[in-house]
């Protein structure tokens, strides 16, 4: 966003540099444009960044958590991402806070203070939740797509009506329009798609807290209860324990946003330094973010009861005005279109970085080159954006896709690495009574991420036994 233009300026503004060098006051101290962001900037990324197509499935968690482990649960998530992404920010320099060497991103922190297995293995979590996000992305905007169709029958024909949709069709539809989108060479050229996106997110959020509280206020749908869905009335045993992990995988992947915290971090002006800046930012970001989570989970938990449906706008719950409900659902899928390329973009550019260094003259310049480096982008990335389609066509389904994808970020992204870097920033003592205390948060984390994946993962399996690509219509 911030600093769409730097390092990507075309000849006349290498022009510009040679004759009209920069003053010491134009650039920061590692050289680059000055950085201009504030807490308030930093602060609206955070907000744009969390709050998205997690907040949907919220009132589905709260049904399966009741309304004591629910509300706790969110406030829990909140707590531990403010703690660790605290621990994440002081990690932007190294060294001294003010004036050390500056990480540009995520992997950069970790090579700088951890390096070997450490940053493969922070690569391949990103990569692997980019890719996931990808499928999530692609399912979630289907399904709003289709229910735009489904609102405007129900509307016309009656709520007796069958008015179910088969999604595969809307599933290859957004990945035709996506398979377009990446063509465009890099994220610079996208800003516009990301703004759009942060509006569309606001306003969809905005209508599901709204129609929820009318519906509390009106005319509750279902019994609500301090410990969610009842076994032996609305699900066994077994399935309690299932949904009651994935449902902590959902509220995992409505936190994920340590992910692009560092990239936040280096739009920071500084002085002040940029780790007091993005402390007062997390805790606004994230304290405005939980209120509405709670608002949103609990207003949709209060109007559906323990049967609140897993997609809060497409489950409907919702039926008037059903051009609202249109809206909100139009809104998430522009949404997505953004969403998708934001976490897909870095993912390309990685690959193309590794594919030029390994094999530079099939992407390299001049005339005769530029051509291969189109071909091998329209290949490649058609074909990434395939994959995730057929993958999409295959599991189109919500919840657990959620808990998968919340459970893979939450514990090494938000949690692991932060806590290792800080431990070796700050050289904690083996077994001392912090070092004791900062790993045993890890491991609760990471027990909660093996449980959230575990579940979820048997939610697909389940969901598998009845769903039929093409044929099964919902």
């Amino acid at each position: 966003m911030g600093g769409g233009t730097n390092g990507n300026g075309g000849g006349a503004a290498s022009a510009m540099d040679v004759y009209l060098p920069r003053t010491q006051g134009d650039v920061d101290d590692d050289g680059k444009e000055r950085r201009t962001g504030t807490v308030w900037t930093a602060t609206a990324h955070i907000i744009t960044a969390v709050i998205g197509s997690g907040v949907l499935s919220l009132a589905w968690a709260m049904a399966q958590l009741g309304w004591v482990a629910g509300p706790i649960t969110l406030l829990l998530f909140a707590a531990i991402t403010f703690y660790t992404c605290g621990l994440l920010s002081d990690c932007y320099r190294v060294g001294d806070p003010a004036t050390g060497k500056r990480n540009y991103t995520y992997t950069d922190a970790v090579k700088s203070y951890l390096g070997g297995w450490h940053v493969w293995f922070c690569g391949f979590c990103q990569y692997v939740n980019m890719f996931g996000t990808g499928i999530g992305y692609t399912i979630t905007a289907s399904i709003s797509a289709a229910a735009i169709n489904k609102s405007n029958c129900y509307h016309w024909r009656g709520h007796g009506t069958d008015c179910s949709q088969n999604t595969s069709a809307y599933i290859i539809g957004f990945g035709v329009l996506q398979a377009l989108f990446c063509q465009l060479p890099n994220f610079h050229q996208l800003w516009w798609l990301s703004i759009i996106a942060a509006v569309m997110s606001f306003s969809y959020a905005a209508i599901a807290v709204g129609l929820s509280l009318a519906q509390t206020i009106m005319d509750p749908l279902g019994r609500t209860t301090l410990t969610g869905t009842v076994v032996g009335v609305d699900v066994d045993a077994t399935q309690k324990v299932w949904l009651t992990f994935q449902a902590l995988g959902n509220v995992a992947f409505a936190y994920s946003y340590a992910i692009i915290l560092i990239e936040i971090q280096d739009t920071l002006r500084s002085p002040p330094p940029e780790n007091a800046t993005m402390r007062r930012a997390t805790a606004a970001g994230i304290s405005t973010t939980t209120g509405f989570y709670l608002l949103c989970g609990c207003l949709g938990y209060s109007a559906f009861g323990n049967a609140a449906p897993g997609n809060i706008l497409t489950g409907f719950g919702f039926y008037e005005p059903y051009w609202l409900v249109d809206v909100a659902n139009a809104c998430i899928v522009v949404h997505l279109v953004g969403g998708f390329q934001v976490f897909c973009q870095p993912l390309f550019a990685a690959v193309e970085g590794g594919v030029a260094r390994r094999c530079p003259g099939l992407l390299g310049g001049g005339a005769g080159r530029a051509s291969g480096v189109n071909v091998f982008r329209l290949v490649w990335r058609t074909a990434f954006v395939a994959v995730i389609t057929l993958l999409a066509i295959l599991m189109p389904f919500f919840n657990s896709i959620l808990g998968i994808l919340g459970s893979i970020a939450f514990w090494p992204l938000t949690v692991f690495f932060p806590v290792e870097m800080y431990i070796r920033q700050r050289q904690l003592p083996r077994f001392s009574a912090k070092w004791v205390a900062l790993q045993s948060l890890s491991l609760v984390c990471f027990l909660v991420t093996v449980a959230a994946c575990a579940a979820s993962i048997q939610g697909v399996l389940d969901s598998l036994k009845t769903y039929v690509p093409f044929k099964t219509r919902s």
